[in-house]
């Protein structure tokens, strides 16, 4: 990690002031985390006029041939941080994962200033436990919303669900939740409220299943000691791979929940936006 004066100067770069197309600006990375052979995650500058809700995301990349190449990544840093991070795939011959795997601390990248998306409490009706289902990087827009305060202050309970092929994946929203709960100030307010489920499907570990099938099951609620699903005011947000994102809409579906917008509030929203399929 930089110390304070290696930041600035970093973002003080005369490079940031090169023209951008309208909307976009440059941040320099200030960190990087490489979790595993195909996941890492990375911090940068923030712009103080980029505002965003916990859950959106932004199209952010890298310059290539004197164009930005743009894709989708939530934001996973808290809307009050002073830096921006994101969590992130290593596609080997993705367009851009392939060339943002790379990165370095004081490169820079390209954030848009119009951050959107599904994932952010309003689309919801108000409920008594709010459920974050996630499979893979689709933890990266969780990863926000549990480290803001509004959501333990609109919920009894918050239940992050991290769903992975492998022990090893789980590391970042470990990480994230851990972090939360040792915070001197959110610590307090998820206190006995915040709940986290992390689930294999490939490799032995103390949970194992697909989230659809252990929903359906109630075996995550009885794993965690709370009351079966479908037993409170159950609102839920998903984002992960399109198969977990179908089945759990199937699942919810069946039982009577209705998908929310920003438009019509609902009992269940999904991010439909990926990084690289």
């Amino acid at each position: 990690m930089l110390d304070d004066v290696a930041v600035r100067e970093i973002a003080n770069s005369p490079e940031t002031d090169r023209p951008l197309a309208p909307g976009l600006r440059r941040e320099r990375v200030l960190s990087i985390a490489h979790h595993t052979d195909k996941l890492f995650s990375f911090r940068t500058t923030r712009s103080p006029s980029f505002r965003f809700q916990s859950g959106q995301f932004a199209m952010i990349g890298l310059e290539t041939q004197g164009r930005p190449l743009l894709r989708a990544y939530s934001m996973t840093s808290a809307i009050y941080d002073d830096h921006l991070e994101f969590f992130s795939i290593k596609v080997p011959n993705g367009p851009l994962t392939s060339r943002l795997q790379h990165i370095s601390v004081g490169d820079s990248i390209v954030v848009s200033g119009k951050p959107t998306g599904t994932l952010v409490l309003s689309n919801l009706r108000p409920g008594k436990r709010l459920w974050l289902l996630a499979t893979g990087t689709g933890f990266a827009p969780f990863a926000s919303i549990v480290r803001d305060p509004e959501t333990y202050s609109d919920f009894d309970a918050v239940i992050a669900v991290e769903g992975c092929r492998k022990v090893a994946e789980l590391e970042f929203a470990t990480r994230v939740v851990t972090e939360v709960r040792s915070h001197e100030y959110l610590g307090e307010l998820a206190d006995g409220k915040l709940h986290y489920y992390a689930t294999v499907t490939r490799e032995p570990f103390h949970h194992n299943g697909r989230i659809p099938d252990l929903i359906a099951a109630n075996a995550i609620a009885s794993d965690l000691g709370l009351a079966p699903f479908g037993a409170c005011e159950e609102r839920v947000m998903m984002c992960g791979n399109p198969q977990m994102l179908a089945d759990m809409k199937a699942v919810l579906e069946a039982r009577g929940f209705d998908e929310g917008s920003s438009g019509q509030p609902g009992a269940f929203v999904i991010e439909k936006a990926f990084v690289e399929k």
